[in-house]
């Protein structure tokens, strides 16, 4: 394992940067927190579309692996990223991942708990925010995701806004995610976007979109891409002017797993009661609407395989929007 910057690379990972190799950055707190961990049929359609799929594993695991797989197929080489028993690490091994699936009390890690986490020698996933910041301190240039945080419903009584935006605002990485989570106030999120000066791509589309959901036509992006060499034009064009802030690039999960808007926002309604009920609020408001969403919305299993389909999606297009960016600049002058 390579020391860089206080953080343990993979000797993967640590060549791929140092020669000017495409990297993506991936998040380990959909294998911590995000996704189950038992196995699921997923029906032959998902299969067919995903050949990447491992279904005899836990699906938090099979997940891990299908995108690393998804990035590898792709020419690049693949960055999970994690904190275990302190140690920021930047590339796992596959044992490493089955550790890490397996956790029983994995910290949730965001930027503020980083250093926490390190000094007390915890494991756990890497949120977003903590992902995006870690990879640029690594020299990765993209970061593939499932759903970004945003602003919160109800932000005006509780301020609820997610560390994720101003992460990428100030971190040097292209995130390619399926759009702000559909829990999220969407139009005050697109304006703290906006707010923050971070270039928001929509991918051969400006219609919004929304993590598992179909995409928004009545929600509008700025601009829109149409290939992943594209995205990456504009990225270095980016950063020739604005060296530390990073851009979104919103890819819409796939039509044919997505989910319908009028079935989830119903299923939504009665989430945010129960939460209500239950007294849930801050940080684990989040994980529990989701998971609320994931037994109520068309069934579990379509939303399952919503989330799933976005993730493998978006990897693949990062591994193609690295590829890009490494052919454009070589070698990261920051790593």
């Amino acid at each position: 394992m390579a020391q860089a910057h206080s953080l343990t690379l993979s000797p993967q990972v640590d060549e791929a940067i140092r020669s000017g190799a495409p990297v993506v950055a991936l998040e380990s707190t959909v294998i911590t927190h995000g996704l189950p961990r038992s196995p699921r049929a997923l029906g032959s359609e998902f299969c067919d579309a995903f050949r990447e799929w491992d279904g005899d594993a836990p699906v938090n695991l099979a997940c891990a692996r299908a995108c690393e797989r998804a990035v590898r197929a792709l020419g690049a080489t693949p960055a999970t990223i994690a904190i275990l028993d302190g140690q920021v690490r930047v590339g796992l091994s596959d044992d490493e991942l089955t550790a890490l699936a397996a956790l029983e009390t994995p910290a949730k890690v965001s930027l503020r708990d980083l250093g926490p986490t390190i000094a007390r020698r915890r494991s756990g996933g890497t949120t977003v925010a903590a992902t995006t910041a870690i990879a640029a301190r690594a020299g990765i240039r993209v970061f593939a995701t499932g759903g970004i945080g945003g602003v919160h419903r109800g932000w005006r009584d509780t301020m609820d806004i997610s560390a994720d935006l101003r992460a990428v605002a100030t971190n040097a990485v292209v995130v390619v995610s399926a759009g702000p989570k559909i829990i999220l106030d969407l139009p005050a999120t697109l304006e703290a976007i906006e707010s923050l000066g971070i270039p928001l791509l929509g991918v051969s589309s400006r219609a919004l979109p929304r993590f598992t959901v179909e995409p928004e036509a009545t929600d509008s992006l700025p601009d829109c891409v149409k290939s992943a060499a594209d995205a990456a034009e504009v990225a270095t064009s980016h950063w020739r002017i604005v060296p530390h802030c990073g851009l979104l690039v919103f890819n819409a999960c796939p039509a044919a797993f997505a989910l319908r808007a009028e079935s989830v926002e119903r299923s939504l309604d009665a989430a945010f009661r129960e939460a209500r009920v239950r007294g849930i609020t801050g940080a684990k408001t989040t994980p529990f609407l989701l998971a609320q969403l994931a037994g109520n919305a068309q069934g579990g299993l379509a939303a399952l395989r919503a989330n799933l389909a976005l993730l493998i999606s978006n990897a693949r297009l990062a591994a193609q929007v690295a590829g890009s960016i490494a052919a454009m600049i070589g070698p990261h002058s920051g790593a």
